[in-house]
């Protein structure tokens, strides 16, 4: 009977011991899920979150836990804990990605600058968790609330400032044109490159000329020169000058009106192909022209050593464009009208060219033209000499 009773103080003792096991256990649970439930805690870090006390339990379990042991959660492992980091990276990775490629150009900036504030803070918050592990002090940052409030007061400085510049800018800017787009408060137009390329380069060329009309001013004005010893010499020679043309036909222009002075004709000794009605429309300098390169495709084998091209192409030249003439076409000239050609240069030289070869044309017809090497812009020219009454 004693046994009977002692079996059954003991199953009874053991049974209390059970249940009380039970509710520490789901107590301990409770208080747990309670405590992490907690809004509160919940975007804060590990370490910042303050362990449950028994005025957070349930009043009805209070009474029935007061000499129970605080059952705790085992500390997290420093694998664990990276582990956790680096999932984290990854989430952290994807959903700024995301944000990234749903950006659209206006809110792109904006969107980097928050992506860039989410991963500065995981940043620290693993460098946080991880000192706390290490057994690290870690610094608490209380002036967080004081930096706040003068970041606060900077921007309403700021903005105060913003304000009254703005009001400068409307009493003072001029007004912007429909073509250039308005410019935020505070921000710096971008100076345009290309305008200030040209700028730059049409002030070098300004300079270059300016440069160029100095030099030219101590320079000795060889036109004027040449103007002044050419009158002299027509003097000495009782010549007077006639102004032809510079239009690239004024040695044919000058030959055809010393032709016509001297009652000589424009027909040559060899025809040119151009004959009948046709030839009487042509100008006078076309008519020399076409007398000129007429005689020289006669004797193409006097002149085609003097030549940098071929002889027909340099024939077309004379008989169709405006092409410049020279001594190869005076000495043609001489010979197929049968005169001598006088031309006067501004030093007082004057070069003769006689209708045939080795001949001084003593006899002959002589006809006068004037070399002019600085007179005109084009470069060499031609004018026609006439005797003086």
């Amino acid at each position: 009977m004693n046994n009977r009773l002692k079996s059954t103080s003991e199953s009874s003792d053991v049974g209390d011991g059970g249940v009380k096991s039970a509710c520490t256990v789901s107590t301990s649970t409770h208080l747990s899920e309670r405590h992490y439930a907690d809004p509160e805690n919940i975007s804060k870090p590990a370490h910042q979150i303050s362990s449950p006390t028994l005025s957070d339990r349930p009043p009805r379990l209070r009474s029935n836990m007061t000499d129970a042991p605080e059952t705790l959660e085992a500390p997290e492992t420093l694998e664990a804990l990276q582990a956790r980091h680096r999932k984290e990276q990854r989430d952290l990775v994807s959903l700024t990605t995301q944000k990234k490629k749903a950006a659209t150009k206006k809110t792109r900036k904006g969107m980097n600058d928050e992506c860039g504030r989410l991963e500065r803070e995981l940043r620290e918050r693993h460098t946080q968790e991880l000192a706390i592990l290490n057994g690290e002090k870690v610094e608490e940052e209380p002036a967080l609330e004081q930096e706040d409030e003068g970041s606060e007061a900077g921007n309403e400085v700021g903005q105060a400032n913003g304000i009254e510049t703005a009001i400068g800018n409307l009493s003072i800017a001029s007004p912007q044109s429909e073509d250039e787009p308005p410019q935020p408060n505070g921000a710096k137009k971008k100076p345009n490159r290309a305008k200030a390329r040209l700028a730059r380069r049409a002030a070098e060329q300004e300079a270059l000329v300016a440069q160029a009309k100095v030099e030219a001013a101590k320079m000795p004005d060889l036109r004027e020169q040449e103007r002044t010893r050419m009158a002299q010499h027509l003097d000495k020679r009782n010549l007077k000058l006639k102004e032809i043309r510079a239009d690239g036909h004024c040695l044919y222009a000058a030959v055809a009106d010393q032709m016509e002075i001297q009652g000589l004709g424009l027909t040559p000794r060899i025809q040119p192909k151009v004959i009948g009605p046709e030839e009487e429309k042509l100008p006078d300098f076309k008519k020399v022209r076409h007398a000129a390169a007429e005689f020289i495709a006669q004797n193409s084998d006097e002149y085609a050593g003097f030549m940098e091209e071929p002889l027909e192409q340099y024939l077309q030249k004379i008989r169709e464009t405006g092409e410049w003439g020279g001594h190869l076409e005076l000495t043609a000239l001489a010979k197929t009208y049968g005169v001598k050609i006088n031309v006067l240069h501004g030093d007082g030289t004057v070069v003769v060219i006689p209708p045939e070869d080795g001949e001084d044309g003593g006899e002959a017809k002589e006809i006068w033209l004037g070399y002019y090497k600085h007179s005109h812009g084009l470069g060499e020219h031609y004018n026609s000499l006439r005797k003086t009454p």
